[in-house]
C-alpha cells in the first residue's frame, strides 16, 4: 500500500520533469539553431517477494520470481540533433550548415576551448570582425577570428566557408578566411550553456576538437549555405501530443496517491 503511494510520487516527479522539457521546447519553437529535448523513463529497482526455483524433472516444476516495482525514474534527458528547417533571409552574414557540424565561437583570446553553435545569425562589428549576436568571435578554419580588410565593400560565402570579397574596384577574390566547422563524435554529449551555444564535454569528443573546413567529405562536415538560417527542430504537433500524455500520466499518478491515502484512512478507522 505504501509502496503504491511512493510509486505515484515518483511518477508525478517524472512527468513533471517531462512537462518542464516540453515547455522549454515549445518556448524555443522559433529559436534559431535550437535543438529540442526529450525525457526517457526507466523503472526503479523492484522488490523481490519470492525468488526463482529451478525445475526438477519428474519432481517439481520451476516457479518464477515475484517482484513488485517501486516506481519510475528519469533515464535520460536527450538533446535531439536532427536538422531544423531552413529559413531564407538573403542576409549575407546569415549562414546555416547543411549537414553535420557546428560553428565555433569564443568570447575572447583567453578562451582555450571554443563554444559550439548551430545558430548562424552572424554580423560584422565596427572592427569588421565576424561575430555572433552576443559579440562572440566566429572562428575560421584553424581557430582564428575572422577580420575583413578595410577595402572590402561587400562579400559572399561559398559552400566550403570561403569568404569571397568584393573590392571597391568591383573585383572579387577569395580571402584567406574560411568559416570553420567542428565535427563532434557524440553531439548529444554536448552541454548547453545558453545563448544557442554548447560546451564540449569528455563524452562528446574524446580528442581535442579541431576547427576544420566545411563541406569536407573526409571529416563529414556539411556545406555552408549563405543567406539562410537553420530554425528550431521542435515539432509543435508532437510536443502538444506529448504534453497531453504527460498531463494524463501526472493525473493518473496523483490518483494512485489519492487511492492509497483512502486505503490508509480505512486502516486507521479499523480502530473505531
Amino acid at each position: 500500500m505504501l509502496r503504491s503511494m511512493y510509486s505515484g510520487v515518483s511518477g508525478m516527479r517524472a512527468f513533471q520533469t517531462k512537462l518542464d522539457v516540453i515547455g522549454n521546447n515549445i518556448a524555443n519553437v522559433n529559436t534559431v539553431g535550437f535543438k529540442g529535448g526529450r525525457v526517457m523513463f526507466k523503472d526503479i529497482l523492484s522488490q523481490s517477494v519470492a525468488g526463482v526455483t529451478a525445475p526438477e524433472e519428474g519432481v517439481q516444476g520451476g516457479t518464477n520470481a515475484k517482484q513488485i516495482g517501486l516506481g519510475v525514474a528519469i533515464a535520460a534527458i536527450d538533446t535531439i540533433h536532427t536538422a531544423g528547417s531552413a529559413m531564407t533571409t538573403n542576409v549575407p552574414t546569415d549562414v546555416r550548415i547543411d549537414g553535420d557540424g557546428f560553428f565555433a565561437v569564443r568570447a575572447n583570446d583567453e578562451q582555450a576551448v571554443p563554444y559550439l553553435t548551430r545558430a548562424g545569425n552572424f554580423t560584422l562589428d565596427a572592427n569588421r570582425q565576424l561575430v555572433t549576436a552576443d559579440g562572440y568571435f566566429v572562428l575560421a578554419e584553424g581557430g582564428e577570428p575572422i577580420i575583413l580588410d578595410e577595402g572590402v565593400t561587400s562579400f559572399s560565402i561559398a559552400q566550403d566557408g570561403t569568404i569571397i570579397s568584393i573590392n571597391a574596384d568591383g573585383t572579387a577574390e577569395a580571402t584567406d578566411f574560411k568559416i570553420g566547422v567542428v565535427k563532434v563524435t557524440n553531439p548529444s554529449g554536448l552541454e548547453k550553456v545558453g545563448g544557442n551555444m554548447y560546451r564540449v564535454t569528455p563524452n562528446a569528443n574524446i580528442d581535442e576538437i579541431e576547427v576544420g573546413a566545411a563541406n569536407n567529405a573526409e571529416t563529414g562536415t556539411g556545406a555552408i549555405i549563405a543567406g539562410q538560417l537553420e530554425m528550431s527542430n521542435v515539432d509543435l504537433t508532437s510536443e502538444f501530443t506529448e504534453m497531453i500524455v504527460a498531463q494524463r500520466g501526472f493525473q493518473a499518478n496523483s490518483r494512485i496517491i489519492t487511492t492509497s491515502d483512502e486505503i490508509l484512512q480505512e486502516v486507521v478507522n479499523l480502530k473505531r
